[in-house]
């Protein structure tokens, strides 16, 4: 039979109704059933499963099928809201708020009953909406960073799919194309839109409805930036991603539509093959696997951390680093000391001054990459270090390697070397004793504050999303 949770609170007001239809009293109906009123008001009230039997005996009593009164079907509006407001009631979110259960008589009115479980609904709908606290976002960052540096950043079911996907639109070598992408989209039922007035908080629209996926112009500067952000828009249809309900699910899902568009622009085989021979004739460089693909320097690094474990067999780190030093994106599975926070949290963190990743910013030529070797407390590595800019700063983009794997680089020859203490605050942290003496207590700076520093993580099932906007811009292109 049904469960408490689910069918028997339908049963039983379909018994109360049709009881109270045929004018009986549970005194009557009972005794006609062969069973006392007690009984039978518990199993009205949803708390007593009846045999087969007994509802056989009480469809029959009330000149109904067995099939009409087990009918899943609430048998009235209001029994459905009552329905409904008992099992918001019975649910650990209303009992986490302490609040007393509001008893439903004869005498409440309909339009009481609707504003109550209104309520309800409304509460339940708040809960579930992937929102977070920073703190809650930080170690639900951090968890999923710990458990991809487990897999060694390595998500092979994705790599098939993908692989599936761009050989289906024909793709062989080189760079994906537009046209390649188009075609991608097509063979799912889409159709790309480049359109002008997308929504502020959004980077694609997908109209499920309509199959149309919505992106900006066309004309705008990068074309690897289009491509990634319509195989990420795919990537939600082609993953079968549900709306999410946590806000680590949020984060997870965008990973692998990023790990998707990634796999799509530089297909395993392809990149590995690339890798394989650059690394043979140790002369690996992060530039040419950008420049054979037609990508950007970070994510061709970004994709080689997908690649140089599992594929190359060398262990490895990723940084991208803001220009006032701190830690925006990071990944590593070779030892090195990551700056964290008490919670294990790197984004944000100030990485130490010594590393390339820094220095790289006070070179005059920043066309090329500045290769150097770094002593830290778990060993010495090689980094290969780029900078770029964007309207928000600088930024650089460092990948890096234990000192014995530096021998398949290009650039493995430098002579930069530097040494890192860090942790150790007196490696780049903490003033020196002369600066400390000459300044102390004569120094009054006034702190620049970022403003994500006070603000709350935007809400929704997707975060920072508007809908009304998003809902408005599907209404003006429906036709």
């Amino acid at each position: 039979m049904a469960t408490r949770d689910s069918s028997l609170d339908t049963l039983g007001h379909r018994i109360r109704h049709f009881r109270s239809a045929a004018g009986l009293t549970l005194d009557g109906l009972g005794e006609r059933v062969g069973i006392a009123a007690s009984q039978l008001s518990l199993i009205e009230n949803g708390k007593r499963e009846p045999k087969l039997g007994t509802l056989q005996s009480i469809a029959r009593e009330l000149g109904l099928d067995l099939a009409e009164l087990l009918s899943g079907e609430a048998p009235t509006r209001r029994a459905s809201l009552e329905i409904e407001l008992e099992r918001a009631q019975r649910g650990a979110l209303y009992a986490s708020l302490g609040l007393p259960r509001v008893r439903v008589t004869k005498g409440t009115p309909d339009e009481t009953l609707e504003a109550v479980v209104g309520l309800h609904r409304e509460l339940q709908r708040r809960a579930s909406e992937a929102i977070a606290t920073p703190e809650e976002a930080r170690r639900a960052n951090t968890e999923l960073r710990e458990r991809m540096r487990e897999h060694d950043n390595y998500l092979p079911d994705i790599e098939r799919i993908a692989e599936e996907r761009v050989r289906a639109a024909g793709h062989t070598s080189g760079a994906l194309t537009h046209r390649t992408v188009g075609i991608m989209a097509e063979q799912l039922g889409f159709t790309l839109i480049y359109v002008a007035d997308l929504p502020n908080s959004t980077r694609s629209v997908i109209d499920i409805e309509n199959k149309r996926i919505y992106l900006p112009p066309a004309s705008i500067p990068g074309g690897h930036g289009l491509r990634s952000m319509a195989l990420q828009a795919m990537a939600h249809r082609v993953l079968g991603h549900e709306r999410p309900e946590s806000y680590a699910e949020f984060l997870h899902q965008r990973l692998e539509i990023n790990y998707y568009a990634a796999c799509c622009l530089m297909p395993q085989t392809a990149a590995v093959a690339f890798l394989s021979q650059a690394k043979r004739d140790k002369d690996l460089a992060i530039e040419d696997f950008r420049d054979a693909f037609g990508v950007t320097h970070e994510a061709a690094a970004h994709r080689f951390t997908n690649l140089a474990t599992s594929k190359l067999d060398m262990r490895m780190h990723f940084l991208r680093v803001t220009g006032d030093g701190s830690l925006l994106r990071g990944y590593e599975n070779d030892g090195l000391p990551l700056p964290t926070d008490v919670t294990g949290a790197i984004e944000g963190q100030f990485v130490c001054r010594k590393w390339s990743a820094r220095n790289a910013f006070d070179r005059t030529n920043r066309t090329t990459e500045l290769y150097q070797y770094t002593d830290t407390p778990t060993g010495t590595y090689w980094c290969a270090t780029q900078t770029g800019s964007t309207d928000d700063g600088e930024f650089s983009i460092s990948v890096g390697v234990p000192f014995d794997d530096a021998k398949w680089f290009r650039g493995r020859e430098t002579t930069e070397r530097a040494e890192s203490r860090c942790p150790d605050e007196s490696c780049c942290r903490r003033p020196s004793d002369e600066l400390a003496a000459r300044w102390a207590g004569k120094a009054w700076p006034s702190a620049r504050v970022h403003t994500h520093t006070f603000a709350p993580l935007p809400r929704g099932s997707f975060p920072g999303v508007d809908d009304t906007e998003v809902y408005e811009f599907l209404s003006r292109h429906e036709s």
